[in-house]
């Protein structure tokens, strides 16, 4: 399959007018942005760059923008072999059905608006996915992932690094950090979800939808308990507390554990359609 191929030592703007279905960044401090979008071609716009050039390859459908000398499979070990400064500015605009594989050590990355399957591994810097309805991976090891708007089901693994959902409506969420919080805000009802979570000394919150359907099995061996829903139970004893119970028709999972982690379960405000079937009489309390 033939390979073409830039170096890219300045600023600079390139157009890849063949189709584009995978798209793999790897950069070195800086940031990367990446938006999908209903076009055919992908652009590629770096609009700094300090220290290395950039190396850009196209090979068949798929487009690769890194460092010659920052590996995939290794990244979240890599260590600069020169120890000199390097900087990139990198925004790509390719089509929303692509796959996309973002490695950075410590840069920012945001990705929005892909439908493919999104892969990120960081360092340090904070990563940022809005509006993604593909499976999403996110590793960090000290960096933060927030996500907005996804859709698809999302797996998380960090040794400190926080994770943030705002109104996840994916079927499935696995998270695991060692110290890392999670927050998760899950704002669709209808979706039978299958969230597990697992920290160690990390903070846990969930707040789930007015009307939520899912069978609840959560704790922490040494954490303060939230509770805003009167029908699950919280028990628990010799400094163990656990919130259980059944929410709704019980068609989703929620599982959480920290070891010495606080753990709290919020109820979203009800909505129009929610009211509709009640009398907006309280259904909670926070213990």
């Amino acid at each position: 399959m033939a390979e073409t191929a830039w170096e890219v030592a300045e600023p600079q703007k390139l157009t890849f007018d063949e189709p584009v279905t995978a798209l793999r960044v790897r950069i070195v401090d800086g940031t990367v942005n990446v938006v999908g979008t209903e076009e055919g071609s992908a652009r590629l716009e770096v609009s700094a760059i300090e220290g290395p050039p950039l190396r850009v390859t196209r090979r068949g459908s798929t487009l690769t923008v890194a460092y010659d000398d920052v590996p995939w499979k290794t990244l979240l070990k890599w260590l600069d072999p020169n120890g000199g400064p390097r900087r990139a500015v990198v925004s790509l605009a390719v089509p929303a059905g692509a796959s996309v594989e973002v490695g950075t050590v410590g840069a920012g990355a945001v990705v929005s608006g892909v439908r493919g399957t999104t892969t990120v591994r960081g360092v340090s810097g904070d990563t940022t996915l809005v509006g993604l309805s593909g499976r999403v991976r996110a590793e960090t090891v000290s960096g933060s992932v927030e996500a907005q708007a996804l859709t698809g089901d999302l797996g998380f693994h960090s040794v400190s690094g926080d994770l943030t959902v705002i109104e996840g409506s994916g079927s499935t969420v696995r998270a695991e950090s060692v110290s890392g919080d999670m927050v998760l805000d899950l704002g669709s009802p209808g979706v039978p979800a299958d969230i597990r979570l697992t920290t160690v000394s990390g903070e846990v919150a969930v707040r789930l939808p007015h009307q939520a359907g899912v069978r609840v099995e959560a704790n922490t061996a040494g954490g303060a308990v939230s509770n805003a829903f009167d029908e699950l139970r919280v028990g628990g004893q010799w400094g163990s507390r656990q919130i259980t119970g059944t929410l709704g028709d019980g068609a989703g999972t929620l599982r959480a554990t920290t070891v010495s982690g606080s753990l709290a379960l919020l109820r979203r405000p009800p909505t129009e359609e929610d009211e509709a079937h009640t009398d907006g009489a309280p259904t909670g309390k926070v213990l």
